[in-house]
């Protein structure tokens, strides 16, 4: 046997032991989706088995290449691959889906060599996309392998991805496309016909490969073809069958996501369970990852009493950070002009990084730079990143480390009317896990916040104003996060407003007029809306007996609804009132808006005298 054909087999060999640890972890647990798993088994035997470059004792290593299971709940597949490579033993195996159990359902980063959750499907390429820009940018030699579905190829976040990849010319991305034929109900959009996934992905400027998924000779000459490819991104579009080697669930409808029937004839006619062990290589280099020196940060100052966007205030600020910390990158979506991060595109071209108009890819390429060890900041109107909710909340599963800047938030944007108003980030910021919501209210509290952000864990959220608001902090405050700060107060207030953002300096006008009339009342920015300073709400709950809320933004979820759970069932015999958007608004001038809404001054003072009634 020549060595070419000893290759061959070893793959052909390893695919079934792959096939039969996903029937045999599946049969344990229960459920799961052995099926899936089995299409692509040898594709991956063929990866692990010869071109994955990869340390599992040491996951961390800049040199390691990256493998990410875009179609996440062929899990049973990963986990073999782990079994086969020794990273984790029958035992663990054969925990899959348990209570405890880290080898979940679909995969997530409570396992080392998973650097991205995944599972809803159409975000493992485009996360991929990310990840190889932070290995080019670090100066790695390290490649990143994503396994993809061929019925996820219908999201459009795969669109963006193919697009970005080419465009952003990582030569250092190959993605192996799973082309079974079967979805979960029925047959893929265009089955088995490869051809016209390479027409519609090679249009984007990819090196495209047809194989036959299941032949070892043809898999590792692709594999090798992709490896040897630094200029342009490698799409391997592998025809296969779903339930590979099993006659009873091979290309059949009706079997997906469910373990098979009878896993003992099915092992058998697999060949048995094989205890082959692959000797994985190691990273491509062992050299450290490329980084410039640290500098003292140098936050801009905005002199009190001018007016000032706090937009203004996070492009400034992120320019500074991003000359005192090389590890700090941005990504955008065609709005760094309105965002203000153009500044820092201009002064570090090389870690900015352009997206277009395609939020998810910009979100994911957030998480795939993370994952690769950068400080990214992500940045658009608040109101597109709703278009990219299920990146963030794939994130917040994954662990991801994730500054958000939302800017254009609420009716004071003016005449661009709702389609461009964010009234729905606070609440849906506040939704995902471990995440940090601040709105500050100007320049400099905008400032002090965007470089905290830097070193916060889990997904933060600065939300930023078009128009100017009074500059009233000094240059050089601090403003923890989950704090707040009482603007105006006394022994005697009957009465206690709480606001962020553009309502702050409403507030402040609405108190001023109140006061006038022999009526205290107290003031509090509420900039950490999550988490929220609760001693300070429940405090002024307790002094005053009455509460009144006031947001540039819906009703639901937001800052209201922030100091009722702080207050609810805590602070007894409170009078509570809420002031936000409630009609949708159109086009007019950030003050008529205000006043349209209900969310002014003049309306503050109405509501303060109904609560004192």
């Amino acid at each position: 046997m020549s060595d070419i054909e000893e290759r061959n087999a070893a793959i052909a060999e390893l695919g079934q032991q792959l096939r039969v640890d996903a029937v045999r972890a599946t049969a344990q647990a229960g459920s799961g989706h052995p099926t899936s798993s089995m299409s692509a088994a040898d594709l991956m035997a063929g990866l692990l088995s010869g071109h994955l470059r990869y340390d599992f004792a040491n996951p961390d290593l800049p040199g390691n290449d990256r493998l990410v299971l875009a179609k996440g709940h062929a899990s049973p597949l990963l986990y073999a691959m782990y079994r086969a490579a020794g990273a984790i033993d029958d035992e663990h195996l054969l925990t899959y889906r348990r209570l405890g159990s880290d080898l979940e359902g679909h995969p997530t980063p409570r396992l080392p060599w998973v650097d991205a959750a995944t599972g809803s499907l159409g975000q493992g390429l485009p996360i991929g996309v990310g990840m190889a820009l932070g290995a080019r940018l670090a100066g790695s030699a390290a490649r990143v392998w994503v396994l993809c579905g061929d019925g996820e190829v219908a999201e459009g976040s795969m669109w963006e991805a193919f697009a970005s990849a080419a465009d952003f010319g990582v030569g250092n991305l190959c993605c192996i496309v799973d082309v079974n034929r079967l979805g979960q109900r029925g047959p893929t959009r265009y089955e088995w016909d490869t051809a016209a996934y390479a027409a519609r992905i090679g249009g984007f400027g990819w090196q495209t490969l047809e194989i036959d998924g299941h032949d070892p000779g043809q898999i590792d000459q692709a594999l090798t073809q992709a490896e040897a490819e630094d200029s342009r991104p490698t799409a391997i579009l592998a025809r296969t069958r779903k339930g590979r080697g099993v006659a009873a669930v091979e290309d059949r409808e009706g079997v997906h996501g469910k373990p098979l029937e009878d896993a003992e004839a099915a092992i058998a006619e697999l060949g048995g369970d094989r205890k082959l062990h692959v000797e994985v290589s190691g990273p491509r280099s062992d050299a450290p990852r490329q980084r410039g020196e640290r500098k003292p940060l140098e936050l801009p100052s905005f002199e009190v009493g001018t007016m000032r966007a706090t937009r203004d205030g996070f492009g400034k600020a992120l320019e500074a950070l991003g000359d005192a910390e090389p590890d700090v990158v941005v990504v955008d979506a065609e709005t760094a002009d309105s965002t203000r991060t153009a500044a820092f595109a201009e002064a570090f071209p090389n870690r900015f990084f352009e997206c277009y108009i395609a939020e998810q890819q910009m979100i994911a390429a957030a998480v795939g730079l993370g994952a690769q060890g950068w400080v990214p900041y992500a940045s658009t109107f608040a109101s597109f990143l709703t278009r990219a909710h299920d990146f963030l909340r794939m994130a917040a599963i994954g662990g991801a480390d994730l500054r958000v800047a939302g800017s254009h938030a609420g009716v004071s944007i003016g005449p661009d009317g709702p389609s461009q108003m964010g009234l729905e980030d606070l609440a849906m910021m506040r939704s995902l896990w471990r995440s940090v919501v601040l709105y500050p209210c100007d320049a400099n509290q905008c400032a002090h916040l965007t470089a905290t952000m830097a070193d916060l864990p889990g997904i933060s959220y600065l939300r930023t104003t078009r128009g100017e608001t009074p500059v009233i902090y000094r240059p050089g405050e601090l403003f923890p996060v989950g704090g707040s700060r009482t603007l105006v107060g006394s022994p005697h207030d009957r009465l206690a407003i709480v606001a962020a953002g553009v309502t702050v300096s409403e507030a402040l006008s609405a108190a001023e007029r109140l006061a006038s009339d022999g009526v205290p009342v107290r003031v509090i920015d509420a900039y950490s809306i999550k988490p929220l300073d609760g001693p300070a709400v429940r405090q002024a709950a307790a002094d005053t007996g009455r509460v009144l809320t006031v947001e540039d933004h819906w009703p639901v979820g937001g800052l209201g609804d922030a100091v009722l759970d702080a207050v609810a069932g805590q602070v007894p015999d409170v009078r509570f009132a809420k002031l936000a958007v409630r009609g949708m608004p159109g086009s007019a001038s950030p003050a008529e808006q205000l006043a349209s809404a209900g969310i002014d001054a003049d309306a503050i003072v109405r509501a303060a005298q109904r609560l004192m009634a």
